[in-house]
């Protein structure tokens, strides 16, 4: 998406999923530019200690606490403060669509995120994307919503942001190919066999990047390459076939354009989420930024592998589903977020979540030009037909 965010001084923020990974960043973001930035919603699902210190510390006029059974707690903590405290999931979207922010930071983790989402982009606002499975479960409604509501979608995502920076200045050039770099994971080298035994603590050690549970789990199978691969599809106008992965282990190379010419560009820099949050938040402008500067002589060399689908068929999945069209990408998301979440609670083990995706893709009902309602009747068959499958 080519739009341009061009607001004010001061920007005002609602922060969806602060509590989280890239939640947080955001909000060191915001303090290192207390000038430019304004915290106008704080949202979260479960986490309601970090939630109460985070708004005392930046005074949001609105929190949300997603789940209502702790919403007596925030309230209460909250009480002395000028600061609304509403709940539920429905409270999200509104507050996502609220007319003082200027930019809502989209950061919850799943499907979750894709109402609010909507919301935002249905009221003009312009989306600092975080949350790669709005895209991936609906990516031709969010596409078409935000060109409808001139809503500029501004990629997070450390791969997104690296291809949306190359292609600055470059968007009347036509591009050949981008390269999707991926670390390989924890288990880059592993046998199918080596990955029959391994446990949620080695799936969660991710040798690069500090990142969430879920999408450290999608890493170590892949599958957040194989929802990038279909995010860039959306964002940026592409055919898969334009869309190449590279295994790039050092992860200093956050992705490449390729344009016609056969000229290559490649941003760089140290695995840091700060970075990415930022020039979302202050495009076209850079800020000072407090990240680690990569420094080139700790590298005597850059490497680069073809990506191994027979041992990480959750890519292959990815590049079917997004083939096959239609809701098919939902009914992937749906069912690896059922997946992750039964590995994560040792229900399942790391090789059973790629036949439980592939079983589910199997059975769900396949819809070619699914409306918003039928995402959501996709979403919840899924997950259901996933969760009988674990049984």
């Amino acid at each position: 998406m080519k739009q341009a965010y061009a607001g004010c001084m001061k920007r005002k923020l609602a922060i969806l999923g602060s509590t989280g990974s890239i939640g947080t960043q955001a909000l060191e973001v915001v303090e290192a530019h207390p000038d430019i930035f304004e915290v106008y919603a704080l949202t979260a699902r479960n986490r309601s200690d970090l939630l109460i210190a985070q708004a005392r510390k930046f005074m949001p006029e609105v929190v949300v606490i997603a789940n209502e059974d702790k919403y007596p707690e925030v309230k209460e903590a909250l009480s002395d403060l000028p600061v609304k405290v509403w709940a539920g999931e429905d409270a999200i979207a509104q507050v996502a669509e609220s007319e003082p922010v200027d930019m809502t930071l989209t950061a919850m983790v799943g499907y979750a995120g894709l109402k609010p989402t909507i919301a935002a982009i249905k009221a003009g606002k312009a989306i600092a994307l975080a949350n790669k499975e709005t895209l991936v479960a609906a990516g031709e409604l969010i596409t078409s919503l935000a060109a409808r509501h001139k809503a500029p979608v501004l990629p997070v995502d450390s791969e997104h942001s690296a291809i949306f920076q190359c292609l600055a200045g470059n968007w009347d050039n036509t591009v050949e190919n981008i390269w999707l770099t991926a670390s390989g994971g924890p288990f880059r080298t592993f046998t199918r066999a080596e990955m029959a035994t391994v446990t949620r603590e080695q799936a969660l050690k991710h040798p690069n990047w500090t990142m969430g549970a879920k999408v450290t789990i999608d890493s170590a199978t892949m599958m957040n390459k194989g929802f990038e691969m279909i995010e860039a599809k959306w964002l940026f106008g592409l055919t898969t076939e334009q869309i190449r992965i590279l295994v790039h282990p050092q992860s200093v190379i956050h992705s490449m354009v390729e344009f016609e010419d056969g000229a290559i560009i490649a941003q760089l820099g140290t695995p840091d989420m700060r970075l990415p949050i930022s020039y979302a938040f202050s495009y076209p402008r850079r800020l000072a930024c407090k990240a680690p500067r990569l420094d080139f002589r700790r590298y005597n060399t850059l490497t680069f592998e073809e990506p191994d689908v027979e041992r990480f068929p959750h890519l292959a999945f990815a590049f079917d589903a997004v083939r096959r069209g239609g809701n098919a990408p939902c009914i992937l998301n749906a069912a690896n977020e059922v997946a992750v979440a039964a590995f994560l609670q040792d229900r399942t083990s790391f090789l059973q979540m790629s036949d439980l995706i592939e079983q589910t893709l199997q059975k769900a009902s396949f819809t070619h030009n699914p409306a918003y309602e039928d995402y959501i009747a996709t979403d919840a068959e899924a997950r259901r037909i996933a969760t009988e499958l674990i049984k």
